[in-house]
């Protein structure tokens, strides 16, 4: 018994669709209404949720699907009814939102990602250059400024050399390019000639830096020498201030004399006048220092109270060259120099020196302008000596007068026995033991 109703009999059912066929020609291909696509979306009215753009073309390798045409499939009506579906627009979206393999509609092409890595590397190979470039060129421009007018080998009977390296630095009483109002301003006289009213030496070694001041009237001799400018041989000149070895024949004859009365070897030497030790403070914006004791000194101009305080040029010109304020005057005035250039050399290194060009340049320009050096003096070698003197300053070195034991005839007699001992140990570049005065 057939259970099936009679219009579903296999008998009158036929070719229907769905259920196979017999037939030796394959079935026509129908066209189901609900996928049925409508005439292309006009520019500008685009689909749901797409704000009224395009939709985008079809990704590479996806075939452009058929559009069937009226009248090949089931036309009842339903012409619109799917007008943008399967456009792959997302009905509901907020706009376009690309991806790796989205289509930018306004290019018409692929938009690439953003390739930040090599962004990163080309920035970083830009800065480098940059930053070797300006290197290069501020050690070139400094380079140029240094004036090496002191001829050391013209200095004779050197003694040998020792490890690390000494320098010779001189504070001069130099007028040269100063106005009257500028020596009225720096209380600084008008005095011809040159003398020096300050020397140091610097030893840099392995085993910390040591800075000794060397009173100019300390009692010493000046021996024969080559003269600078003749080239002749001349003296000696016999028991003097130290000061007037300068004044006799310039830096020269001052390193001779005291290779001489020391034994140490001199590697270089740096001088500097009143005018740029002035501009040098101003360029750096003033040197802050803790003042012990309040002083005043009508020669220098010094007027100062006790405490921190921040000099400018002028006050630091008048801090340094004070004498006639203290009972032992030229011992504590190396002390005061001794404190104040090692306290500049720590401002010149300050990261907020160095890293400002707008005050790292000026600073580095009028210091430059204002030294005179020897011949083989490097640029490396100059920001060794101020690194030694900021170490000094920050208690990683040691600061003292040259030993003494007395006086003779207004002079200061330096101690033998000390000054040998000091000399053997700076010579080996061991820790130094001596303590001066």
């Amino acid at each position: 018994m057939n259970d099936w109703p009679e219009a579903w009999s296999d008998e009158n059912r036929g070719n229907r669709y769905g259920r196979g066929s017999a037939s030796a020609h394959p079935e026509g291909a129908r066209v189901m209404r609900q996928v049925r696509r409508g005439p292309a979306t006009p520019p500008g009215q685009g689909g749901y949720g797409n704000g009224g753009r395009p939709a985008p073309p079809y990704g590479a390798g996806v075939p452009q699907q058929p559009s069937y045409a009226d009248g090949q499939g089931y036309d009842d009506g339903y012409d619109d009814y799917d007008s943008g579906y399967n456009t792959g627009q997302v009905y509901g979206g907020g706009g376009f939102v690309p991806n790796d393999n989205d289509v930018d509609p306004d290019v018409g092409q692929y938009r690439p990602r953003p390739n930040w890595r090599k962004r990163i590397k080309w920035t970083a190979i830009t800065l480098a250059t940059l930053l070797v470039v300006t290197s290069v060129a501020t050690y070139f421009w400094a380079d140029s400024k240094l004036h090496r007018d002191v001829d050391l080998s013209k200095v004779i009977d050197r003694p040998e050399t020792g490890s690390g390296t000494n320098y010779l630095i001189v504070g001069s009483d130099s007028r040269k390019g100063m106005s009257s109002a500028d020596k009225k301003k720096l209380h600084t006289g008008s005095a011809e000639g040159q003398r020096t009213d300050s020397m140091m030496i610097l030893h840099v070694g392995d085993n910390g830096d040591t800075l000794i001041s060397l009173p100019r009237d300390s009692n010493v001799t000046i021996p024969k020498f080559q003269g600078s400018e003749s080239g002749k041989i001349r003296g000696p000149l016999g028991t003097n201030k130290l000061n007037a070895a300068y004044a006799f024949d310039g830096p020269t004859l001052l390193v001779r004399t005291v290779e001489y009365n020391t034994g140490l070897h001199i590697d270089h030497y740096v001088e500097i006048g009143f005018a740029g030790f002035a501009n040098i403070v101003d360029a750096v914006g003033g040197v802050e220092i803790d003042i012990d004791k309040g002083f005043k000194d009508k020669y220098s101009g010094a007027d100062f109270k006790a405490g921190k305080q921040t000099l400018n040029g002028e006050e630091a010109l008048a801090f340094v060259r004070t004498r006639h304020a203290f009972a032992t005057s030229d011992l504590q005035r190396t002390k005061n120099q001794q404190k104040f250039l090692s306290a500049l050399a720590h401002q010149v290194a300050t990261p907020s020196t160095v890293l400002n060009p707008f005050k790292f340049y000026p600073t580095m320009g009028a210091g430059l302008d204002s030294l005179t050096v020897d011949k083989d003096m490097s640029l490396w070698d100059l920001a060794s000596m101020f690194w030694a003197m900021k170490s000094v300053s920050g208690g990683d070195g040691k600061s003292m007068n040259m030993p003494i034991s007395g006086s003779s005839g207004g002079n200061l007699v330096w101690d033998k026995a000390k000054v040998k001992t000091l000399v053997d140990e700076l010579k080996s570049d061991a820790p130094v033991t001596v303590s001066g005065n």
